[in-house]
């Protein structure tokens, strides 16, 4: 019979405990972030992740109080991740933001039940105050101090984990999406009678052929002009 206490392994074909491997936090994110990438998943289930594990789902929360603490651990997880794919030189602060940027977008969508939950939960862990930290260094780097410093940090930040997010929900709607692939920002032109809406009609096969990454990376240039701009001031 198999046992709950951190839920692994059955008796040996004897009678003999076998060799169980315990559960642990590292293990139980790391089987989290597998779930997360599997097709088709657009929530994280504890039940489900149990299952993956071998493991009675109540073992889990012998590790995290919660789910939400639970997601809190996957989504540092991805800030730290991020991160650590930064490689330019410290002094090159826009291309280190640009590759934060990039590298927070194919995380997100890489693992869209994880990257969903940017916009309503905040870690406090060491992935997301070492992404803070990187920010701020960088807009320091920049020129940029006291509430110019402040306001750019939060402002990039908010648009790339917002935006982020937003993708990879998209993503996590069509499982069958190339993940890595561009998307239109609007599905289709927008049909209207051009007596009525002029503008829109001007412009419309024009916003059918945006795409959600090349918007996502505009938002990121247009922090990076404004802390050229407020250093230069």
């Amino acid at each position: 019979m198999t046992t709950a206490d951190d839920g692994l392994g059955a008796a040996g074909a004897r009678g003999r405990p076998a060799k169980r491997r315990r559960l642990d936090r590292d293990r139980i994110v790391a089987a989290g972030l597998e779930l997360a990438a599997t097709p088709g998943t657009s929530t994280i289930s504890v039940r489900e992740l149990g299952v993956r594990l071998g493991a009675d789902p109540t073992a889990i929360y012998r590790h995290f109080r919660s789910k939400e603490q639970l997601m809190q651990a996957l989504l540092d997880d991805l800030a730290a991740r991020s991160v650590a794919e930064v490689t330019a030189d410290p002094d090159d602060w826009r291309e280190r933001l640009r590759q934060l940027a990039q590298a927070t977008l194919r995380l997100f969508t890489q693992y869209p039940a994880v990257g969903v939950e940017a916009t309503v939960l905040t870690t406090h862990g060491p992935g997301e105050l070492a992404a803070v930290e990187f920010m701020l260094d960088a807009f320091s780097r920049a020129g940029l101090e006291g509430d110019d410093l402040v306001r750019h940090y939060a402002l990039l930040a908010s648009h790339v984990l917002s935006s982020a997010a937003g993708i990879a929900r998209a993503r996590a709607e069509r499982p069958d999406a190339d993940a890595s692939a561009a998307s239109p920002w609007i599905e289709g032109p927008l049909l209207v009678d051009p007596r009525t809406h002029p503008q829109i009609a001007a412009v419309s096969q024009r916003l059918a052929e945006l795409e959600d990454r090349d918007l996502f990376m505009l938002g990121v240039e247009a922090v990076i002009q404004s802390a050229e701009r407020a250093a230069n001031a």
